[in-house]
């Protein structure tokens, strides 16, 4: 063969792979190019005092640059960016800042979608894909900026489990969770976790106490976010409203008439969903969630993991249906179960939409029940105020027909010579005001503004003390008290 002839085959092979590596999906090189550094400035609300905000602070974290039908997008964890009044983000090795916004926010799942408004932000950065649920013992490098510098750091770990795990930041949800020995600290929130250059996570927590352990939230929870907010709004995961409990008693299945197979768990209680109520039943026994055999013990199988039922339904969108199949009177039966966000018990987990709602009457200051209430007690809050915990998280399934839609406390009292004998400060429960039961704020501002009396009369829970105050006097005491304490209104509703 002549030189001439074997270097035009050399050529043409090298034509026909450059042809054949183009025609590969376009994966990013150099993922950390596409990770950007966030500065949060942070200002949430005192929750305690409701009408003060607590002083503004600069809190970090990071994110990665997304593909979105609107065009490139940053995503990160809901809980950096909560309650900012302004969102800076840095480039790779780019000392310029940018200002960002927040487009979507789920805090349900920790996640959210910003925009940067200066198109400059994105040129040159490539939008990093989604990859699979990664196995376990695999791989996984984590990619951020945690505290301790400003440049981007890189750790490397492998994928130890993959549970059902809470979610921290709304605090009354749990969903997919991947937990890694990938070190995940304070900044890395929000960072991608890279396998095969593909995102197989988004690093969002730790737990405290232990060492090389940290969790990311995996694909299908990221991919849910995704899907529900293509239609321009965020929805939220839906929830099923069922608590299931294992049922492995050999004696209980005989008497439901149920096959000792380790199939099929029991519906303990139905949450008041009146679409839930109508079609699921206590004592049926959950059989199958749309693909998924449901083990005796309460948990699917999804791809080699044991997780809890409730994955089954979270895999539908807000306003769904899920096909369930139960065993009910001894024989089976299918229904096809709506699913939707359940908004009833957001009291109990952590809320960031909006600050508190109270209301300031004689320097008595009342404001909703809420987890972000109960935290302000410290770590001996459950001690100090069993009450409090009982009524925002047990009453409404122990005794449905007493449980208020907004239980309202006595957060605090503004001191003024009109309180001055009032000898409960704060941190109960409000029963009744008037002789009216106190169901939610607006019942305190109607049981105080519809009063003929002379005198008001306020009763609290749990050991019913009654407070009086004189209702000439606070009405002559209301505007000194706005204006020492530096209160535009009286009420935030």
């Amino acid at each position: 063969m002549h030189i001439g002839s074997h270097s035009f085959i050399v050529k043409i092979r090298i034509l026909i792979l450059f042809a054949f590596f183009c025609a590969l999906p376009v994966l990013a090189a150099d993922p950390e190019k596409s990770v950007v550094q966030i500065i949060g400035f942070i200002q949430p609300p005192s929750w305690d005092s409701p009408w003060r905000f607590e002083p503004v602070h600069r809190a970090g974290g990071s994110g990665f640059v997304i593909k979105s039908n609107k065009g490139k997008r940053v995503m990160t964890n809901a809980h950096v960016v909560s309650w900012a009044k302004q969102i800076i983000v840095r480039r790779y090795q780019d000392p310029r800042p940018y200002v960002a916004e927040i487009e979507f926010v789920g805090h349900d799942c920790d996640l959210a979608v910003l925009t940067v408004e200066d198109n400059r932000f994105f040129e040159g950065l490539e939008s990093l894909e989604l990859g699979e649920l990664p196995k376990v013992r695999t791989p996984v490098v984590t990619y951020g900026y945690p505290a301790g510098g400003e440049e981007i750091s890189y750790t490397r770990g492998v994928v130890s489990r993959i549970q059902m795990e809470p979610y921290a930041h709304i605090g009354n949800r749990q969903f997919l969770s991947a937990q890694t020995d990938a070190a995940i600290n304070p900044g890395n929130s929000g960072g991608p976790v890279i396998q095969d250059d593909r995102v197989v996570g988004v690093a969002f927590q730790g737990t405290p106490g232990l060492e090389n352990t940290g969790f990311f939230i995996p694909p299908p929870v990221i991919s849910h976010f995704l899907k529900d907010i293509e239609d321009g709004r965020y929805d939220g995961f839906p929830q099923a409203g069922l608590r299931v409990v294992p049922l492995q008693n050999p004696a209980y299945r005989s008497l439901l008439k149920l096959s000792d197979e380790d199939k099929g768990a029991r519906v303990d209680s139905v949450l008041p969903i009146p679409s839930t109520e109508k079609l699921i039943k206590s004592d049926d026994v959950l059989l199958k969630v749309g693909d998924f055999p449901v083990g005796s013990d309460g948990t699917i199988l999804y791809q080699g993991n044991r997780l809890s039922a409730s994955f089954a339904f979270q895999t539908a969108q807000s306003g769904e249906e899920v096909a369930v199949e139960v065993w009910r009177g001894g024989e089976p039966a299918k229904v096809s179960l709506p699913v939707s966000a359940y908004k009833a018990d957001a009291a109990a987990g952590y809320q960031y939409t909006a600050p508190p709602r109270f209301y300031v009457y004689g320097g008595l200051v009342f404001t909703p029940l809420t987890l972000d209430y109960v935290r302000t007690m410290g770590r001996n809050a459950q001690d100090a105020n069993n009450e409090l915990y009982y009524e925002l998280y047990y009453r409404r399934y122990e005794s449905p027909d007493k449980a208020r839609p907004e239980p309202v406390v006595l957060a605090t009292v503004l001191a003024d010579a009109v309180n001055a004998n009032v000898n409960i400060r704060g941190r109960v429960l409000v029963d009744k005001i008037n002789g009216v039961r106190i169901e939610k704020l607006e019942d305190v501002i109607q049981a105080f503004e519809s009063s003929n009396s002379a005198y008001d009369m306020i009763e609290f829970l749990p050991r019913h003390n009654h407070e009086c105050l004189q209702r000439a006097e606070v009405s002559k005491a209301n505007p000194g008290i706005l204006k020492t304490y530096g209160l535009a209104e009286d009420r935030r509703l």
